[in-house]
């Protein structure tokens, strides 16, 4: 039986009424909010622990490694939008998908990825994935698209959320004693729509963090 990948840790949540500007242009989500869940959160300077060094310079942005395996491909298909702040938020919370991946593979949610970039809520909801897969002794192998983002700015300037479509279909769990792929048929509960509140470091530095993840599995329309 194939293992869903990143199971809800948090309700989808009453974000789904904000309008969101899809990047790259295209149609807007109509709402009359203009509060961002979880924007009111500050954000914890990341400690970037020493980590092992060998990883591409590719996979080490703000020096942090969030290098993967060969088989564990992440896939972002999605364009920056033209707002600086909310490409940033955008970029970080690819990277923050990455981390947990990357932890995932280190078996534990004690990396320098994980710190810095989630904190509150992103962080809880980091370390419950891994930790998870670690107890289960599995982890992950295969393709996993995200897809269809959208950006939706905080008028303080120092939240953003950051929404996508995620197809899991391709990508599957693996036994770490036997090397077992976990394959089912594909199926909607392939299809997960994510909201990530990403919050700006407030020391200078250009890192945004995750605060909270909301998740609506079996996303019709991210299929």
């Amino acid at each position: 039986m194939k293992r869903r990948t990143l199971p809800v840790a948090a309700a989808f949540a009453a974000a789904a009424t904000l309008m969101l500007t899809a990047c790259g242009g295209g149609g807007d989500q109509s709402g009359d909010s203009d509060k961002i869940a979880g924007a009111g959160q500050g954000a914890e300077k990341p400690t970037k622990s020493a980590e092992p060094s060998g990883a591409p310079a590719e996979d080490k942005p703000d020096g942090v490694d969030v290098s993967l395996p060969k088989d564990m491909n992440l896939v972002f298909d999605w364009e920056k939008p033209k707002d600086k702040n909310e490409a940033a938020a955008m970029e970080d919370a690819a990277n923050y998908v990455r981390a947990i991946y990357h932890g995932v593979d280190k078996r534990t949610s004690n990396v320098a990825a994980v710190t810095a970039y989630s904190t509150g809520g992103g962080l809880r909801y980091a370390q419950t994935q891994i930790g998870d897969r670690v107890n289960g002794g599995w982890t992950a192998t295969g393709t996993r698209r995200h897809y269809q983002a959208a950006t939706r700015s905080a008028s303080n300037g120092t939240s953003v959320e950051v929404a996508f479509c995620v197809d899991s279909s391709k990508f599957y769990g693996k036994e770490i004693k036997t090397g077992k792929v976990l394959k089912s048929e594909p199926s909607i509960a392939d299809y997960d729509h994510f909201k990530i509140i990403m919050v700006k470091v407030p020391t200078g530095d250009r890192l945004w963090q995750a605060s909270e993840v909301f998740v609506e599995t079996k996303a019709e329309q991210c299929r």
